[in-house]
């Protein structure tokens, strides 16, 4: 048996594509990215252990166009013209480097970015710290959990990925994408 297929980095992007047709707007999102000459494989939000967050530009130099690439895909369409659209990825990450972390995924409609940021992020750190068994109210504002969620040395980082766009005026497709991309 051989060592368990895990991904050893991952780097985040985002993009926003306008066509008439919902197909090319999706492939005008990705190309948007930076990663429309992989063959995407979605897979659920488990952030490896030992996992490196790494900037794009590097992560984009160790793929080959055509590569089979697990991501963690969250995307929006839209055709209705002035329709706020957004796709957001958060990350929360583990102080014990041999605990897993959560990548949470969301889409929605009407919602700002500085909004969507703090709602994917929340997402993955509350998921993670139910995970880690850190006590908190799940009613209280996030910035307050946030602070317990650091204060608790438990949870070393969170961070989030989020792309929003308006509806084009002329009723074209509007998609966003937002990705964390895993490299092996």
């Amino acid at each position: 048996m051989g060592e368990p297929l895990a991904p050893k980095r991952v780097f985040f992007t985002k993009g926003v594509g306008k066509h008439r047709t919902k197909l090319q707007s999706f492939e005008l999102a990705l190309r948007d990215a930076g990663i429309e000459v992989f063959n995407l494989v979605r897979v659920s939000s488990i952030f490896p252990p030992h996992c490196k967050v790494i900037p794009k530009k590097r992560g984009l130099t160790e793929l080959q166009p055509g590569q089979i690439v697990h991501v963690v895909l969250a995307e929006a369409a839209t055709n209705e013209p002035s329709r706020m659209v957004g796709a957001g990825i958060g990350l929360a990450v583990p102080a014990q480097g041999e605990q897993y972390g959560y990548i949470s995924e969301h889409h929605d409609f009407g919602i700002s970015e500085p909004r969507l940021r703090d709602l994917v992020e929340d997402m993955a750190a509350t998921m993670l710290a139910t995970t880690l068994g850190i006590e908190f109210d799940p009613e209280t504002a996030y910035d307050q959990r946030k602070e317990i969620y650091h204060m608790s040395g438990k949870i070393v980082n969170t961070r989030a990925c989020v792309q929003t766009a308006e509806g084009n005026k002329n009723g074209l497709w509007t998609t966003v994408v937002a990705t964390a991309v895993f490299i092996f």
